[in-house]
């Protein structure tokens, strides 16, 4: 690090050779700041542009890309044009170059296997003629409850090739969860698998598919993967094998409109029931293109190795991201520290992995477990680490940048969601700071911005927002159009708000500082407080609950659960453990409550709304703010006394 406090430079080569560069040079402009006015004087311009750089792939060419006349929050995309995301995804690496590998997996016991881009359009055909044969076609939501396998990928292509809309579910989540998203999106079908393994450990998943569809009869069809050979009960005639049901046939992908939606992916509010943001065949791809081989500097031949999983958006993105650059992406299945510790430095070696995806609570991981074991890999292939879904502390970001990259590959942090990708970016192009962003990517007018809507100064914490219609953004939200509204536009009346907190300092690096709702987001996954409380309600052993996350050495956050027991409960250690589980099995391990605090009662405004913020601020030893809306002050008290004592489940 320099004396100005940059910490990477780029090199005249990597600018030379950057993606950025190709597209600026492709719109005719002299720079990244003349293509950024552009794109923010002419829209429709830029998206028009970038589908041409992409080669994204319409069947209809759109009349027109982008009409505003209803405003940046209800924008029309692709007038009359008509696409479907397979054709850039897949077929134009297939006509190039079929035998390049599409995916490298992985197991925990160390076997692998590969499919090239040949195999995956043949494993995707016949699984896609399978679903046709049951009747599955344009429109009809099927879920996917699968852990990352070359198989995810199928399935998600599949829907993408008949017009069906995936829903992923996130493999970690119980019964309770994956029947919520279902019924929400009207789910016609699943896609699962016998099982996993996760840490040397059996972990049965159709099982969890039974109990969630059990008094469930929307669901006409579940389609089974035989991945470990375990036995499995199958239900007649509902259940189908994979296997079976995906013959050799073929069945060419869809012309549909290119505002046909391809992906409905649930996230969870601060209230309420979760939020299913909507993306089409024409948005999700020209987005994600611009991500991968933008923002991400991906390119034709390169290898992605990100651990997620299809049931957050991370999964969307490293399958699309990795198919539309004509990449290869590197699966781990189960987790990334066993048998191993160095599982992903052996990863990165072996198959020369130019992409390495991480996050904060990941890169805390790695650090304690392996760091010791990094110089017996060559990790000399990476170029680049993609990172999203937290803040970064200096001290970790400094870590990845010196000991894992050696100085060589930025760290390219990028900020959105699930509602609409990437608002702001670590752009290859530019010098960087530990922990910082290089502002806003073109095409959505990111800024940081106060109450009333106006740009904030260097050195002022205040909200994410886009100023301008963005190609990725949710189409509304999955019958709730009027939520749509209420929970992204009129926050800032006029502007996107993300709910995430930034800032800028003097020279125009921005930071990100962490949420600005009560969404929980532990190890890089979101989830509402309502959710976890009703876990624990449903025990009926408390009667009231507040779900809130707080700051942990390994996972970032951690869930702690302030309850009021029941008349005849003991509030005690057994009491918790109880809660605890009922958590867990709810929802998955990840959102297994850390620690759970007995109050008498919590935190209430007049209105008899729990402040969440005050019991969270409180409890990490903060400020708890204005209190002059609550009703019973003193649990603020109680609350500080529980901090104090620390005592955890």
């Amino acid at each position: 690090m320099d004396e100005t406090g940059i910490a990477w430079i780029p090199s005249e080569a990597t600018c030379r050779d950057a993606n950025w560069t190709g597209f600026i040079a492709h719109c005719g402009l002299p720079d990244y700041a003349a293509l950024l006015a552009r794109s923010s004087a002419d829209p429709e311009w830029y998206w028009r542009a970038l589908a041409g750089w992409l080669e994204f792939r319409f069947r209809r060419p759109p009349g027109r890309m982008l009409d505003l006349a209803d405003g940046i929050a209800h924008p029309r995309w692709f007038l009359d044009g008509t696409a479907n995301l397979y054709d850039s995804a897949v077929t134009a690496t297939l006509e190039r170059d079929p035998g390049r590998p599409a995916v490298i997996w992985q197991a925990e016991a160390g076997h692998e296997q590969t499919r090239s881009y040949a195999e995956l359009d043949r494993d995707t055909s016949r699984l896609a003629a399978g679903l046709r044969r049951l009747g599955l076609g344009p429109g009809d939501v099927i879920g996917i409850y699968l852990p990352m396998l070359p198989e995810t990928a199928a399935a998600f292509l599949a829907c993408a090739r008949l017009g069906c809309i995936a829903l992923p579910l996130f493999s970690g989540f119980g019964p309770e969860a994956v029947a919520q998203r279902l019924r929400l999106g009207g789910a016609r079908a699943v896609i699962t698998v016998d099982g996993t393994q996760r840490r040397g450990e059996w972990v049965a998943m159709k099982p969890v598919i039974d109990a969630a569809l059990q008094g469930e009869e929307a669901v006409r069809h579940v389609i089974v993967l035989r991945h470990h050979g375990a036995e499995v009960a199958m239900r007649e005639p509902r259940d189908h094998w994979w296997h079976d049901l995906a013959l050799e046939e073929t069945v060419p992908p869809l012309e549909l409109p290119a505002e046909h939606p391809v992906l409905l992916m649930y996230t969870s509010g601060t209230t309420g029931l979760p939020k299913g943001t909507v993306h089409t065949h024409g948005g999700l791809g020209i987005k994600i293109g611009q991500d991968a081989r933008l923002t991400l500097d991906l390119k034709a031949g390169d290898r992605l190795l990100w651990p997620t999983d299809f049931g957050w958006f991370g999964g969307t993105v490293t399958i699309l991201g990795s198919l539309l650059a004509g990449a290869t992406l590197v699966i781990a299945e189960g987790n990334p520290t066993y048998p191993a510790p160095d599982r992903l430095w052996r990863l990165i070696d072996r198959h020369r992995v130019t992409h390495f995806g991480t996050a904060p609570t990941l890169a805390r991981m790695l650090r304690r477990d392996a760091d010791a074991l990094l110089a017996r890999h060559d990790l000399s292939s990476l170029r680049a680490f993609p990172s999203s879904g937290e803040a970064w502390d200096k001290d970790t970001w400094r870590w990845v940048m010196e000991r894992v990259g050696g100085g060589r590959a930025p760290i390219l942090n990028f900020s959105g969601g699930t509602e609409m990708c990437a608002i702001v970016a670590s752009n290859i192009l530019f010098p960087q700071r530990p922990a910082s962003f290089n502002g806003p990517v073109p095409g959505t007018g990111g800024d940081i911005v106060g109450p009333d809507g106006r740009s904030l100064p260097p050195g002022e914490i205040g909200e994410l927002v886009m100023r301008e219609a963005c190609i990725g953004t949710t189409r509304g939200l999955w019958r709730d159009q009027d939520r749509f509204h209420d929970s992204y536009w009129s926050q800032i009346p006029g502007l996107w708000a993300q709910g995430d907190l930034a800032s800028r300092d003097a020279d125009g690096f921005w930071f990100l500082h962490g949420r600005s709702d009560d969404t929980l987001k532990v190890a890089g996954k979101r989830i509402g407080p309502t959710e976890i409380e009703e876990a624990l309600l449903a025990t009926g052993t408390v009667t009231e609950v507040a779900a809130v996350a707080l700051p942990d050495a390994v996972t970032g956050n951690a869930v702690t659960c302030v309850v009021v027991p029941a008349p005849g409960q003991a509030g005690d250690a057994a009491q918790a453990r109880l809660l605890a589980e009922a958590a867990s099995a709810a929802l998955g391990r990840a959102f297994r409550p850390k620690r759970i605090v007995f109050m008498r009662e919590l935190p209430r405004t007049r209105s008899m709304k729990v402040l969440r913020r005050v019991v969270r601020a409180t409890l990490a030893g903060q400020p708890p703010g204005d209190l002059s809306s609550l009703v019973n002050p003193e649990t603020v008290e109680e609350l500080a006394r529980h901090a104090a004592a620390g005592t955890e489940e």
